[in-house]
């Protein structure tokens, strides 16, 4: 996993977190009277919906991501089957080495 997607990973959860909190601070303030409260809460909400329209894009793009990937492999798998089997071989072998060190 490379630091980019590291950070666009860690960028999605941080915002998730905003979302929530901010959905129960518009909850708590929902009895609370006054003009400028009312100010603050309707600039808090179309906050809150473009923090979750760039969330919800954030999250077909990683499910656009994916999908190419599995479609790459999959391509390769038929492509080249035998390459695909000794890769998998390979793998296997180091792992188990790995695992019969502990």
């Amino acid at each position: 996993m490379s630091n980019t997607e590291i950070t666009k990973d860690k960028l999605a959860y941080d915002l998730k977190i905003v979302v929530e909190d901010a959905e129960e601070l518009l909850k708590a303030t929902a009895s609370q009277a006054g003009e400028k409260v009312a100010e603050a809460r309707a600039k808090i909400q179309e906050s809150l919906d473009i923090a979750k329209g760039k969330l919800s894009r954030l999250r077909e793009v990683g499910v656009d991501k994916a999908k190419e990937a599995a479609a790459a492999t999959d391509d390769f798998v038929h492509e080249h089957p035998w390459k695909a089997v000794g890769i998998g071989a390979a793998v296997g072998v180091i792992v188990g080495m790995l695992i019969s060190r502990r």
